[in-house]
């Protein structure tokens, strides 16, 4: 394995993606040591459930764990991996707030990696936990 990416390569990497780039994912921080990645994303108002309403849509909140959870198992393997499932559980609901997502690895096994995410709101209310599985290599 080579060298472990920093928060900036990995920032790099996040922002390749069109799809990343348009919700404006950023990696506050990562932890080696702890397999654990923070990113956050402003509310945008194409996030928003109905127009003028401040409040998060579930799909944007789904895809930041995803998003988070996959690159968290890149913390491990040093590149991102396919998803092989995820799931999301809607806590409260986001409102006028950015997210901010925090990705435990709390498994990273040769084949399959697991990671639990965390999601809150700028208060540190938690708004929505997931958890993902990934491929424990980048194929």
């Amino acid at each position: 394995m080579s060298e472990k990416l920093s928060a900036e390569e990995m920032q790099d990497i996040i922002s390749r993606s069109p799809f990343n780039k348009f919700c404006q994912a950023t990696v506050k921080s990562v932890d080696h040591d702890k397999l654990e990645l923070v990113l956050t994303m402003p509310m945008r108002p194409e996030f928003e459930r109905r127009p003028d309403t401040g409040q998060w849509h579930g799909g944007p909140i789904a895809a930041f764990i995803d998003l988070a959870g996959d690159f968290a198992m890149a913390l491990k393997v040093n590149a991102p991996v396919p998803t092989i499932n995820f799931r999301t559980d809607y806590l409260r609901p986001a409102m006028n707030t950015a997210l901010t997502a925090t990705a435990r690895v709390v498994r990273a096994g040769r084949t399959v990696g697991v990671v639990d995410i965390d999601v809150t709101d700028d208060n540190g209310k938690l708004v929505a936990v997931g958890r993902g599985t990934y491929a424990g290599s980048a194929g």
